[in-house]
């Protein structure tokens, strides 16, 4: 939708403002708004939109954002030219810079290395010594779910199928799922949460009662265009203690916590090591006679 294709006070605030200045490079971007030598795009506005927003809303939402980039835009100009101090901006954000970019790099550096140090075993002796710490907030489950067209052909055997744990029917209900199926999901070998199942299934009892699957695993829901398939084969419940298998993540990122300060400070010795042995670092105040 091209919401300003019909802002004629738009574009004559825009006219207003920009006047005769002096011709400017905008590099393929469509001008809205200058104010104080600042450039205010139509494609900048039409990122900042909401999404789904009306037409109606749309250019009420315009033009407050125009005229807050306007007067945000004449401000700065005007406390630009009226701090004493620029150099003092300059160095704050100068340090900022600084700032962002080690931590930016530190980031890279816990994530690319750190994070691959994290063994097995460290996980494991963790949850060992910690599993008070990893209570479930939310009931998961294991199990098969199937989603196929109302019409299906052989929907008897699906019914069937979908119960057993085993693997003759899992490989039948493998083979029906690629040619009938339009969505499909052996998770035996995983933990969901209920939320999770919850959105696969039109079952609104799953968004108030969690247990309704503990008491019920074999469920079979329809609507006007599918059938929906769905097998428990476990259960766990809200507060009940977490898998290792689904907290594991969470550990590892306690143990990536743990160790990142002692890591980084790691990182940093070694790099003073490497520039001191290489003279790279030059003491000025050690030569001074003062």
């Amino acid at each position: 939708m091209n919401i300003v294709k019909n802002w004629g006070v738009i574009f004559m605030i825009a006219g207003v403002l920009s006047g005769c200045g002096q011709e400017h490079n905008h590099k393929g971007k469509t001008p809205l708004v200058e104010a104080a030598g600042e450039f205010l795009y139509k494609e900048d506005l039409q990122a900042a939109l909401p999404l789904n927003i009306s037409k109606d809303d749309s250019v009420l939402f315009a033009e407050h954002y125009i005229r807050n980039w306007i007067e945000d835009a004449l401000l700065f100009d005007k406390a630009e030219g009226n701090i004493p101090d620029n150099d003092k901006i300059a160095r704050l954000v100068e340090n900022y810079r600084r700032a962002l970019i080690m931590h930016t790099y530190q980031e890279e550096l816990v994530s690319q290395k750190l994070a691959n140090d994290i063994s097995g075993e460290e996980i494991n002796a963790y949850y060992e010594k910690n599993k008070d710490l990893f209570r479930l907030e939310n009931a998961l489950v294991k199990g098969l779910f199937i989603k196929v067209p109302l019409h299906s052909p052989d929907l008897s055997s699906v019914r069937n199928w979908y119960k057993k744990n085993n693997q003759d029917a899992i490989e039948k209900l493998e083979k029906y799922s690629l040619r009938n199926a339009v969505g499909y999901d052996y998770f035996y070998d995983r933990w969901m949460p209920v939320s999770d199942v919850a959105a696969k299934i039109p079952l609104k009892v799953l968004d108030t009662d969690e247990n309704y699957l503990d008491k019920n695993r074999n469920v079979e829901v329809k609507d006007t265009a599918f059938c929906y398939f769905l097998h428990i084969e476990d259960f766990l419940g809200k507060d009940k203690q977490k898998p290792l298998d689904f907290a594991q993540d969470e550990i590892k990122e306690i143990l990536i916590n743990l160790k990142r300060v002692e890591f980084i400070n790691k990182v940093k010795e070694d790099l003073y090591r490497h520039a001191s042995d290489r003279n790279k670092i030059i003491y000025y105040y050690l030569n001074s006679d003062e």
